[in-house]
């Protein structure tokens, strides 16, 4: 599903225009994001927990030269499934 997609979704089942769920899908992504810039976490009980985890610097091999290569440090953000997501997948 697409954001288009999911904006048309969110219209319809909350009875709300394109417009006001377009403003709402974005706000709730930027809340996410900002909870996970200032506290790390966001959970969402019974959907899931979006976690941001720091990766430390580590060397890896360039696949094409076989080069040796430094990879830098970064935080990248994670995603866990809460119990009902997981039941309404199965």
């Amino acid at each position: 599903m697409s954001k288009t997609e999911l904006v048309e979704f969110i219209a319809e089942n909350a009875d709300l225009t394109k417009a006001d769920a377009a403003r709402a899908l974005q706000a709730t992504i930027d809340g996410i994001t900002e909870g996970l810039k200032t506290g790390g976490r966001v959970s969402l009980v019974g959907f899931g927990t979006f976690t941001a985890k720091e990766r430390a610097a580590r060397d890896g091999i360039n696949p094409l030269t076989k080069e040796k290569i430094r990879i830098p440090a970064k935080v990248a953000a994670t995603f866990k499934a809460g119990s009902k997501l997981k039941d309404a997948l199965n």
